[in-house]
């Protein structure tokens, strides 16, 4: 190994290059952040952040108190979408409930419910959302539409002929219908965490590998070693490079460890060719090197650098696309993303394994990537350079 290394780098870079091996290997701190932090962060995120909702808390008043009315209420809970947290006999004491957060959602049936059914009436229930959390609201209102759906059709087949409508529903049913048939492409079981760990893999390419290049270049500087590597024969490139191969070389076993994380922990499909997944991640984490860099440039201790990460970090995470889709931005906010590496990634990411796209269909987002990745590593290897002058 070291005599290619050195057949291919020359003897004083090869020489560098062990020197960042060695350190690297010999940082317990280091050694984590690069093998465990991904793959616990990848589970964390992946089970944590999921958007599906359920055992919404429910609160009801049931005037009718009759069998129908029961039903009623025991499908929306049987759903397992909604938890029956407690009854009520006023809307005062419903509304201070709702009002202390104490419930999410809430029913009202009025007294003449199982009249109006009998007669073949279309009968009202008032359905209300707690909307604090807006995501919350819109998803259980969904919920409690598709329950009342199945609920009306077997009210039809058992003779009732008749159908319930949310407070915001027509007062009379439509002699016509329209009967919406979705399907879902690319994911037809409505798996959430497909979008999320896929959005994390990005993350972690850029995110942790710019922390961890930072860490390594500030330490050469807080420990004194920096004066030594000027003082030896190297040139200030074989310096620059020594100090990102390796580097490169230990975050590219990330690549790996987080896919596996996708494919066994949260079964996502890999429809596509894994290798441009892989070929992406990798100028993904030259980007992060990149991005590191300029942070150590700018900073003394690693204090400061994390202090300049948290200005840094959260604008890529927020306009990356990760967490909620770039169609939900602002359409001021959209054209930054065109800027930021971990939006090329994740579009790479989700496109090659959940559509089975190819180079073709993401050769716009490789070449943004790679401008990207050029620009920043030429950035930091400039300022590199003008610190070690």
């Amino acid at each position: 190994m070291r005599e290619l290394v050195s057949r291919l780098f020359g003897a004083r870079l090869a020489a560098l290059a062990r020197k960042e091996f060695i350190q690297i290997r010999r940082d317990p701190r280091l050694a984590m952040t690069i093998l465990v932090q991904p793959i616990v962060t990848s589970l964390l995120l992946g089970f944590a952040l999921n958007a599906t909702v359920s055992n919404v808390r429910l609160g009801v008043i049931d005037e009718s108190q009759t069998p129908r009315s029961r039903a009623l209420v025991h499908a929306l809970v049987d759903s397992h979408s909604f938890r029956l947290a407690a009854g009520y006999l006023t809307a005062d004491r419903l509304a201070g409930a709702l009002g202390r957060g104490d419930l999410d959602a809430a029913v009202v049936i009025p007294h003449d419910y199982d009249r109006d059914l009998a007669r073949g009436r279309p009968a009202t229930i008032q359905f209300v959302l707690n909307a604090i959390n807006a995501n919350t609201a819109a998803i259980a209102q969904g919920y409690a539409e598709s329950i009342l759906q199945n609920y009306n059709r077997a009210l039809g087949a058992s003779g009732a002929h008749a159908v319930v409508h949310a407070a915001k529903s027509p007062a009379n049913a439509a002699a016509g219908q329209v009967i919406l048939r979705p399907a879902y492409l690319f994911n037809p079981g409505l798996v959430a965490s497909w979008f999320i760990v896929t959005g994390v893999f990005g993350l972690l390419m850029v995110l942790d590998t710019s922390i961890v290049a930072s860490a390594t270049m500030l330490r050469e500087r807080e420990t004194g070693t920096i004066e030594q590597l000027l003082m030896s024969p190297a040139t200030t490139s074989e310096i620059v490079v020594a100090k990102i191969a390796p580097l490169f070389a230990f975050m590219c076993g990330m690549i790996l460890s987080v896919t596996a994380v996708l494919r066994l922990a949260f079964h996502v499909p890999f429809h596509g060719n894994v290798l441009l997944v892989w070929a992406g991640a990798a100028v993904c984490i030259l980007s992060g090197i990149g991005i590191g860099t300029v942070i150590a440039t700018f900073s003394r201790t690693a204090q400061q650098s994390l202090l300049t990460a948290f200005f840094v970090n959260p604008t890529l995470v927020t306009l990356s696309g990760v967490l909620t889709p770039i169609e939900a931005m602002p359409r001021w906010l959209q054209p930054l993303t065109v800027i930021n590496p971990i939006s090329h990634f994740v579009s790479i990411t989700r496109g090659v394994l959940l559509r089975g796209a190819g180079f073709t269909e993401l050769w716009g987002h490789y070449l943004g990537l790679a401008i990207l990745t050029a620009v920043l590593t030429s950035l930091s290897v400039w300022r590199f350079r003008s610190q070690l002058s």
